[in-house]
């Protein structure tokens, strides 16, 4: 039931995608219990983001919504796996990358609620 969600300031090429989607897949697993199986995940490209009142350089806004409440040592292992894979893949520097967290104890999916 995660969901990884991004916006990057960049344009990415299909390959660039395909790796991203590919490298959260292995990530998820840090948080207990998640894994690619059940991720869903949205890649938007070129956005108008700024930092700081600076879009000079690339940014990102990344967004991890999950069923259940890991621990916050979870929280922060995925954190700088995420700017890893950013940094690695697109050239964000990890300093203009932003990570929301969101947890619930509902989750719908095929008509009814985990």
């Amino acid at each position: 039931m995660p969901f990884i969600g991004s916006k990057v300031s960049v344009k990415t090429t299909d390959t660039q995608k395909e790796e991203l989607k590919k490298r959260l897949g292995q990530a998820i697993a840090i948080l207990p219990g998640k894994s690619e199986r059940w991720l869903m995940v949205e890649l938007e490209d070129e956005k108008k983001l700024y930092f700081g009142g600076d879009d000079s350089a690339p940014s990102a806004y990344i967004t991890v919504s999950i069923l259940g409440n890991p621990d916050s040592a979870s929280f922060t292992k995925m954190t700088g796996e995420i700017c890893n894979i950013y940094s690695e893949i697109l050239g964000i520097s990890p300093d203009r990358i932003y990570i929301k967290y969101d947890t619930t104890k509902d989750w719908g999916w095929n008509g009814s609620n985990f």
